[in-house]
């Protein structure tokens, strides 16, 4: 069995797609996941099993969409996977809570920097399936402008990837 990150994007952000942690350890139970269990309250879980990563996606996709009436986004990784996230990081020397991971579940478009706009610093690195960014006066105070593709994606923090990778590790 194989152990999963699953990623989901826009859950309890701003008062929307509100799902407790609670209720999605359930819906993953119900799924025949094993050893369920969520990092903080947006929408980070970690899951075992033996299916393929696009099928680990296909089911909890369609069990979201029919619990929220909405597509919810999911984005899966290993944690060997998220080790390699941390490992590639082009700021290591930045604050890791200013430098978001933009994870993706297909290959980042090769035009994604050249629709970036920024009047607040941002610096952005493309990997495979991963856009780096540091926020240098933090994510909160971020004027950045995004193409069309950043909405396919889910951003996290290196902090947070760190410990969900302690986590799959535990």
């Amino acid at each position: 069995m194989r152990c999963y990150v699953a990623f989901l994007r826009g859950i309890n952000v701003g008062g929307n797609a509100i799902l407790p942690m609670k209720e999605l350890r359930t819906i993953c139970g119900e799924l025949g996941f094993h050893q369920v269990s969520t990092y903080i309250q947006s929408g980070n879980v970690l899951l075992k099993s033996t299916l393929t990563e696009d099928q680990v996606v296909k089911k909890l996709e369609t069990a979201l969409n029919d619990k929220m009436g909405k597509h919810i986004s999911v984005v899966v990784r290993t944690a060997d996977e998220l080790a390699m996230v941390l490992t590639n990081n082009p700021f290591p020397q930045a604050e890791p809570a200013k430098v978001g991971v933009m994870i993706f579940a297909l290959p980042v478009q090769k035009s994604f920097l050249s629709a970036v706009s920024s009047s607040t610093g941002e610096e952005l690195r493309v990997s495979e399936r991963e856009v780096y960014i540091h926020y240098p006066s933090g994510m909160g105070s971020s004027k950045l402008k995004l193409p069309e593709q950043a909405r396919e994606g889910t951003v996290r923090n290196i902090n947070t990837i760190r410990k969900i990778i302690e986590l799959c590790n535990a």
